[in-house]
């Protein structure tokens, strides 16, 4: 599991097409400014914004690392890794081990679907997001609940079901610590919704007669 505190942002050093899936490549910022990188292991899950990927392979330098990915093809349909390129910053986040602080909120890794960025709201050193997405996952959301977007913990500020939006503010930190301060409009991203919210609507559903809790009903 994580967090959606994202520990630093790596660089697509790679992006091939497999046939269906993705073998991917990951350079990974070490520096100073950063806590050490520990070494990743075979089969280690990380994730790559918000998407929980296994490890297959790696290279730990000491002054640059790397880790390489196969994507599924359940998982390029579900979220926007397959439109990453070669260059593309990306926010990496090791699992969650006994001990870590929990400074976000409950993440899994396992994406619901993906938004696109329609605004951008400077207000005063932080900026107000919009995001543009399907009913199925803004039923999911609350005001002043938890999201993850591309793997970001962040507090929603609004919901418009009737319209298809939601919004969050990010700070200057995050801004400049994850992908964020970089999105254009138009940018797709990954969403997860909040787990504890799933299983109380999906229960909710189930006790409304309404099978599987079907999303969107």
């Amino acid at each position: 599991m994580f967090t959606g505190i994202v520990e630093r942002t790596g660089v697509v050093e790679t992006a091939v097409d497999t046939g269906g899936g993705l073998a991917l490549r990951i350079g990974v910022m070490v520096d100073s400014s950063h806590e050490p990188w520990r070494d990743a292991e075979l089969g280690e899950s990380i994730g790559v914004n918000g998407v929980c990927l296994t490890v297959v392979d790696f290279d730990n330098g000491e002054d640059s690392a790397a880790v390489s990915f196969e994507v599924v093809p359940e998982s390029l349909e579900k979220t926007a890794l397959g439109a990453l390129r070669a260059g593309d910053a990306v926010n990496i986040e090791r699992s969650l081990r006994a001990g870590d602080s929990f400074g976000g909120h409950y993440v899994t890794g396992h994406v619901d679907g993906t938004g696109e960025v329609v605004e951008m709201e400077r207000q005063g050193d932080q900026v107000l997001f919009r995001i543009s997405t399907l009913p199925g996952l803004t039923d999911q959301m609350l005001d002043k609940g938890s999201i993850a977007v591309d793997g970001v913990s962040l507090t929603i500020v609004e919901v418009d079901r009737v319209e298809g939006w939601f919004s969050f503010a990010a700070i200057p930190h995050t801004l400049a610590w994850t992908t964020l301060g970089t999105l254009p409009a138009g940018h797709t991203v990954n969403i997860e919704t909040d787990a504890f919210g799933k299983w109380a609507l999906h229960g909710l559903r189930l006790g409304n007669g309404k099978p599987g809790g079907q999303e969107g009903q």
